[in-house]
């Protein structure tokens, strides 16, 4: 689906959703009017009863005047229950969820004004498309950690296409700046799997975690376990990173509040056999996922690399399938380190998929598209926030509606 698409599917879901929103409107305050009638008429009733019958009985002398005042006032209480009992039960079903849309855009609000302010300023300066354009165009992107590669494929695929629309004003230009992105992008991202690879059902999946120290990586573990757990999926952890100091409690701490649990092995111990104490683990007492943290000391070191080629052939020689997935998990704040970091772990451990952090702090999203662009690895999952429930699913539509949307829509 391309850009202008997919803008026009989120204009027309909201306006949709206005209109469902204002038919609902509609609705309450014709049941509001239509019960306001009701107690109208039923007061009515009432009062009309109470003129008619409460003289008849005194005469009668069936009950005095105190007894009347309290049968009217037990009638009074009788009619208003109901009403208040509706209100009650309305009140709770008025609660409503965020939806993926919101998360997307309040995630990527710092990377979006990012966007827009780097574009804004280049177009600020537009005169004509010249060779100067195109020298802007092209920092302009790179400063978006956009990366080298894909700005310069841009800037020579638009000297063409520029022409072809024939833009002049600086809304033609900038549309078509920001379509080619996209269009780069969905077609460096064909036949890509966003999904996560799991075992045949009743076998345990495998899932192991590589990426250098700081990015986050442990913390998403966590996250993804109780996502999981809360799912109904049986899930332990593999504290498998023995090196780094504190690592093994904070994932038996992510444990604890996931209520899911954790293999670890003393400090320093060999990672390799925390792995295999895990995997024998899960498979004999058929766990549905098994994660495992590894080691993220400096990427280029070969004693790394080698240990988490000994981890895989530990799994296999226990899951001949297994791992299902390794995910690399990046800090996007880290820009054009973090595309390095991929490269070199691409080459030594098999990656899958990224997970992609902290990108609610970044104001440079480009990433996203330098990823995909070299290294044609998904993002799988990506993360706005500190809590569980910020890390996503990586959606591809509200990633490119969640960080254009200003610019297109101005």
């Amino acid at each position: 689906m391309g850009l202008f698409d997919i803008f026009r599917k989120k204009k027309n879901e909201t306006i949709e959703q206005g209109s469902a929103s204002e038919s609902t409107e509609i609705l309450s305050e014709s049941e509001s009017n239509s019960d306001a009638s009701e107690d109208e008429q039923s007061t009515a009733v009432s009062e009309n009863t109470s003129a008619v019958t409460q003289p008849m009985m005194e005469q009668v002398g069936l009950v005095n005047e105190d007894e009347v005042k309290i049968w009217q006032e037990a009638l009074d209480k009788q009619k208003i229950s109901t009403p208040q009992l509706t209100e009650t039960e309305t009140e709770t079903e008025t609660e409503t969820e965020t939806t993926e849309q919101q998360i997307y855009d309040a995630g990527l609000k710092k990377s979006r004004t990012g966007f827009a302010d780097r574009f804004n300023r280049f177009l600020a300066n537009f005169r004509s498309v010249d060779e100067n354009f195109f020298e802007d165009l092209e920092e302009t992107l790179v400063g978006a950690d956009v990366g080298f590669d894909m700005a310069i494929k841009i800037s020579d695929e638009l000297r063409e296409e520029v022409k072809l629309k024939n833009a002049k004003r600086k809304e033609d230009v900038r549309d078509v700046i920001i379509k080619k992105m996209v269009d780069l992008y969905e077609a460096d991202g064909i036949n890509e799997d966003a999904t996560m690879n799991f075992a045949p059902k009743g076998q345990t999946t495998v899932i192991l975690f590589v990426g250098v120290n700081g990015v986050g990586k442990t913390t998403t573990i966590g996250k993804l376990a109780s996502k999981y757990q809360k799912a109904g999926k049986s899930v332990l952890l593999a504290a498998a990173d023995t090196f780094r100091a504190g690592a093994t409690k904070q994932l038996q701490e992510w444990g604890e509040c996931a209520y899911v649990p954790v293999v670890a092995g003393k400090e320093k111990a060999d990672p390799a056999s925390v792995v295999f104490a895990a995997v024998e683990k899960a498979r004999d007492e058929n766990y549905d996922v098994l994660f495992i943290d590894t080691a993220g000391r400096l990427q280029n070191n070969v004693n790394l690399m080698q240990e988490l080629e000994k981890m895989k052939r530990i799994i296999q020689r226990e899951i001949p399938e297994a791992p299902h997935e390794v995910l690399l998990v990046l800090d996007a704040t880290t820009g054009q380190n973090a595309l390095q970091q991929a490269k070199l772990f691409k080459n030594s451990s098999d990656v899958s998929g990224i997970v992609l952090t902290k990108m609610d702090g970044t104001a440079k999203g480009g990433i996203v598209f330098s990823i995909r662009n070299e290294m044609h690895l998904p993002v799988k999952w990506i993360g706005f926030g500190e809590k569980a429930s910020d890390l996503r699913e990586f959606n591809p539509e509200e990633f490119v509606y969640g960080l254009f949307k200003e610019l297109v829509e101005s």
